[in-house]
């Protein structure tokens, strides 16, 4: 599925984006969220909405960075079946198979759950999250 969200300039950024570790933001035009944004024809938020969340780049490092996933649990392959941060473990959980995804550190690893049980372990996907010269970011795949 596409992903598009526009936060390119300081001000969309600033208003709609994630300034420190564990902040978070969902993206579900059809929840409206966030409250205020405006969608366009050119926005995409892949197959269950995005979750934007700051924390660590786990292939660079990189502290403080914005991150996004896709919000959709990957055991369950259903789009209205969401992750939801919480707020004091920064983890992302999905209710209804109650697995566990570090979304600050390890780029969407399953921690426990169904996600992490059989042959196959199940992460959430992973956006790309591009600077822009204008002062904000690109949330992209």
């Amino acid at each position: 599925m596409p992903v598009s969200i526009n936060l390119s300039d300081a001000g969309l950024w600033n208003t709609y984006g994630v300034s420190g570790f564990g902040l978070f933001r969902y993206f579900i035009p059809q929840l409206n969220e966030p409250a205020g944004y405006r969608y366009t024809a050119n926005t995409a938020t892949g197959f269950g909405g995005v979750l934007l969340i700051g924390g660590m780049d786990p292939f660079t490092t990189e502290t403080n960075v914005p991150l996004a996933y896709d919000m959709a649990c990957p055991v369950e392959c259903d789009p209205n079946v969401r992750v939801a941060v919480d707020a004091t473990s920064f983890e992302a959980i999905c209710g209804k198979c109650g697995s566990h995804y570090d979304v600050t550190m390890q780029g969407g690893a399953p921690l426990s759950g169904p996600a992490t049980e059989g042959k196959y372990k199940y992460g959430l996907t992973r956006y790309q999250c591009l600077r822009s010269v204008g002062g904000g970011y690109m949330i992209t795949r």
